[in-house]
């Protein structure tokens, strides 16, 4: 007898829990490109190439190291469509498969629907934990468990005494726990970025990119030029070269925005991480490393770290520990449509058409502009959840729901209410204007907040307050800006709401239809 591996686009690691006893004399792994998984959401024509790529070199890998794989290609006259559908196809074609085995995937959409495949099947089901993060997800239910508040940074600590990293003893190395008050310099208009590590695809990779041109045309982004690497080698290429080159500025400027600065001094690793080609430990030790051997400042080290560590680790375990039902809060009450120019990318706002133009051309935007310049408007404009989740699953290459789910639903929306930000991140173009060259380019004046060029994030912002000034006077962080909003004369708050509402009409923003 013999088992079936099934392993997902997003599991491309050769010790994968679901390979942990493989047997190359008896077993066979099955991977397949389906278009139930292509299509669910409609993912950038880059993520596309990527993941199908990256699948495809993965299965080369494995068979020469003597995996038996029955790899199963989008464009197969014979695939069933859908990740069930391929299991039973290869159960049909070996009688002799007694134990199918998944490593968990990374979506309650997928879980839900494995969960049942022992009952489908004539076969028993093994579904295994996926071992490739630094924290289990018992570690975080029992650091949940009967907090009030599920703070990130507490987390993120225990992670340090658990792992050791950046640690001296029992103090965080330093003597601080966390250096974001070092890391928000502005970048200044004598900086040069530095040059990234990028690749040229190989024929596996053109050969994907021609079945995505005929495939999938009208999704969203460019899909050339494509400059990702798609092997464990190229993305420990890109590793080695942010270490020794970038690592070291990536402190002082990491909430630093630029016009057609698209990479900064951001790692760019995520979307090699998420897929399982990089792990996340050995990404941590590794940065320490250069901070031990003098190469890059502590300040640079910790925060890239935090992002791994802390954030990764937190949203995986929170997306879990929450359950289902955490996509369908919506605190704030939001009901607008998303807008067109998140697609298109064409609007007047240089802060968003910057942003938005560069996820269509490279299906990436570093986190300050996905947090502070998509996220923040959206969540000033009140677009519904639902649409914005769906977006940012969308257009990104790192995007998986464990990971997109809650940065996006939680701190970028506030529609959980409070669940990971202690605050909305909501932000006029005052913090826009300080953090970036957005605002000296932009036709809209950042300095005021109800004139006809007035900067829709100041009109939008100081509508959002009064809007919500009373769900929200008794958050601690906000009681000032809230009193303040309740105290607004009212001819004042007339005049901004009126604005409010032709800012809206003008940008084609009105309440969804669903």
């Amino acid at each position: 007898m013999s088992a079936l591996t099934l392993i997902l686009g997003d599991q491309l690691t050769p010790d994968l829990s679901s390979l942990s006893d493989f047997n190359p004399s008896t077993d066979t792994v099955l991977m397949a490109e389906v278009m139930e998984e292509a299509t669910y959401v409609g993912h950038h024509k880059k993520k596309l190439a990527f993941v199908f790529s990256a699948m495809r070199h993965f299965a080369e890998e494995l068979e020469a190291t003597g995996v038996a794989v029955r790899y199963v290609k989008l464009t197969d006259p014979e695939n069933e469509g859908s990740l069930r559908g391929e299991v039973a196809r290869a159960l049909d074609a070996d009688p002799g498969i007694d134990t199918l085995i998944i490593t968990k995937p990374g979506e309650w959409r997928l879980l839900s629907d494995m969960e049942v495949w022992a009952n489908i099947f004539d076969v028993e089901v093994e579904l295994r934990d996926d071992t490739r993060f630094i924290a289990t997800l018992s570690e975080f239910s029992t650091w949940a468990a009967h907090r009030k508040q599920l703070r990130m940074e507490y987390f993120y600590r225990e992670m340090r005494q658990k792992t050791g990293l950046l640690m001296e003893g029992d103090s965080p190395a330093g003597g601080k726990w966390n250096y974001d008050q070092d890391n928000r310099k502005r970048l200044p208009k004598s900086a040069v970025t530095p040059q990234r590590w990028f690749c040229q695809p190989d024929q596996v990779t053109q050969d994907v990119l021609d079945m995505i041109t005929h495939r999938f045309p009208d999704n969203f982004g460019d899909l050339e030029p494509f400059v990702f690497g798609v092997t464990r080698h190229d993305a420990e290429a890109a590793r080695d070269a942010f270490m020794a080159e970038i690592l070291p500025g990536f402190g002082d400027y990491q909430d630093a925005m630029a016009k057609d600065e698209p990479w900064m001094w951001h790692s760019i690793l995520s979307i090699y991480l998420n897929v399982g080609l990089l792990d996340p430990l050995d990404l941590c030790e590794r940065a320490e490393a250069e901070w031990k051997s003098g190469r890059a400042p502590l300040n640079a080290v910790e925060g890239f770290i935090r992002q791994i560590l802390g954030w990764r680790e937190y949203v995986r375990g929170l997306y879990w520990w929450s359950g289902p039902k955490y996509a369908k809060s919506n605190f704030l009450n939001a009901q607008n449509a998303l807008p067109d120019f998140y697609w298109t990318g064409e609007t007047d706002m240089a802060c968003l058409a910057d942003a938005l133009g560069q996820t269509i051309r490279h299906a990436y935007a570093h986190h300050i502009q996905r947090l502070m310049i998509t996220g923040n408007f959206a969540l000033l404009a009140g677009i519904h959840p639902d649409h914005v989740n769906d977006w940012y699953m969308s257009v990104y290459a790192d995007a998986y729901e464990w990971v997109e789910l809650p940065n996006t639903h939680g701190m970028a929306l506030f529609a959980d209410g409070g669940m990971i930000a202690s605050k909305p991140y909501a932000a006029s173009a005052n913090y826009i204007n300080k953090m970036s060259d957005y605002c000296a380019g932009c036709r809209y004046n950042s300095k005021t907040r109800t004139d006809e060029d007035s900067c829709p994030f100041n009109t939008l912002y100081w509508d959002f307050l009064i809007r919500h000034s009373q769900r929200l006077q008794g958050n601690p962080r906000m009681s000032l800006l809230m009193k303040n909003a309740i105290k607004m004369p009212d001819r004042e708050r007339d005049l901004i709401q009126r604005r409010a509402r032709t800012v809206l009409k003008s940008l084609n923003i009105y309440p969804t239809k669903d």
